[in-house]
């Protein structure tokens, strides 16, 4: 059985010309509106048990809008939720507290709001409080606080209980980083046990460490419902072409999935890794030098190229990327009917795995201003341990140990 089933769901704000209108549509009569705007249409999905989903898309897309539906505070237009357990939500800075109560007696207020009772809280008072980690500000009113402070509260006592559905929207984004990683570690945590997430972020990170799957949200619509890597690639195309008209996906005979975009006045030829020798390679030993080689055509004249590349983890996650514009040699004016040959040269310095490359060609400094092309998944390379000590992670740091007494 599902946990959370979202059939056809729908929300429009709609005007009347009067009030006795608006009235009357209470009662069905069929009173037409002087105004509707949609901000989701025709939404579905299914959420298993322990699954970790990502909500993705721009402004105003319907993300918030969504979750708010799925926790009960806002009500559909048309369509249904069904809910088969408890929610935890945090979606908005606050959770609704009230400034002048001080931070304690908030924890009960949302507490109470969230179906606990005062004794069940009395039991997790003090873990709130350690978790929070605000000291005397716990006991002070809530309008003495800094956002980061009342994200702190509002996440420990949301997370007091383990829900069956913990939803998150973007106000983890306002706390440090050691709150983040603090949060990021009990939702973890509550997955392991078996929490099912809904995460709105847009952080790429985030959503491809978390999740096991993403939905990406664009002018209240569901357009991709996938694999995180596979919906992020596609969502940072649609970014970059604001028209949509360019993105292409494209199923690689590996059974992958390739996000290309681009105008196309110039294109990536061929991309390809090489050893030291100069033999192009797919397996490449941890920390051996190796070029990454991108062959690049010219189809119309363009007033300026910088070549760029990303080195992608098999979750989809950033491990390093760099373009000719950071490096200081980017190219100006170019003719139709040009071929050129980039080379990068590092050491392999990156632990065991599997391991992608996106390659980007456009202006200044990253393709949201002009991109030419954009291609995730141009090429897949293993790294293997063949004459290292043992480490483990995505990176070879090996220190110099020193003993001192």
């Amino acid at each position: 059985m599902s946990l959370l089933t979202v059939n056809n769901l729908g929300k429009a704000y709609r005007s009347y010309r009067s009030e006795w209108q608006r009235i009357a549509r209470w009662f069905f009569l069929p009173v037409a509106p002087s105004e509707e705007h949609w901000v989701l249409k025709h939404v579905s999905f299914d959420i298993q048990p322990g699954e970790a989903i990502g909500i993705v898309g721009q402004n105003g897309a319907g993300k918030s809008t969504l979750l708010k539906m799925i926790t009960g505070t806002l009500q559909p237009s048309e369509g249904s939720i069904q809910v088969n357990g408890r929610i935890a939500a945090i979606l908005e800075l606050g959770m609704g507290f009230n400034p002048e109560l001080s931070g304690r007696q908030n924890v009960y207020h949302a507490a109470g709001l969230m179906g606990f009772s005062g004794e069940q809280m009395d039991t997790v008072i003090d873990d709130i409080e350690a978790f929070a980690e605000i000291g005397e500000y716990f006991d002070e009113s809530v309008r003495t606080y800094s956002s980061g402070m009342q994200m702190r509260v509002a996440f420990a006592v949301a997370t007091a209980f383990r829900p069956e559905i913990l939803i998150v929207d973007e106000a983890l984004s306002v706390g440090d980083s050691y709150f983040q990683h603090k949060s990021f570690d009990r939702i973890r945590e509550f997955q392991q046990q078996g929490t099912t997430l809904l995460i709105v972020s847009h952080d790429r990170g985030a959503i491809q460490g978390l999740c096991n799957r993403a939905i990406l949200l664009e002018s209240g619509t569901v357009i991709k419902d996938g694999p995180p890597e596979e919906v992020m690639d596609f969502y940072n195309a649609i970014i970059a072409e604001k028209e949509n008209s360019t993105v292409k996906v494209v199923t690689l005979d590996s059974g992958a999935v390739q996000t290309r975009s681009g105008s196309a006045e110039a294109s990536i030829k061929s991309v390809s890794l090489a050893d030291a020798t100069g033999a192009a390679v797919e397996y490449v030993p941890v920390g051996e030098p190796v070029t990454l080689r991108i062959q690049v055509d010219v189809n119309v004249a363009i007033p300026e190229l910088v070549v760029g590349y990303m080195i992608k983890d098999r979750l989809g996650q950033e491990v390093y990327g760099t373009n000719t514009h950071h490096l200081g040699c980017k190219l100006a004016a170019q003719q139709a009917g040009d071929t050129l040959e980039y080379r990068f040269a590092f050491d392999a310095n990156l632990g065991v795995g599997s391991y992608s490359v996106a390659v980007a060609l456009h202006t200044t400094d990253s393709h949201m201003a002009h991109n030419y092309e954009w291609r995730d998944q141009a090429l897949v390379f293993n790294v293997v341990n063949v004459n290292r000590s043992p480490f483990v992670g995505v990176s070879w740091l090996p220190p110099v140990v020193e003993y001192v007494k």
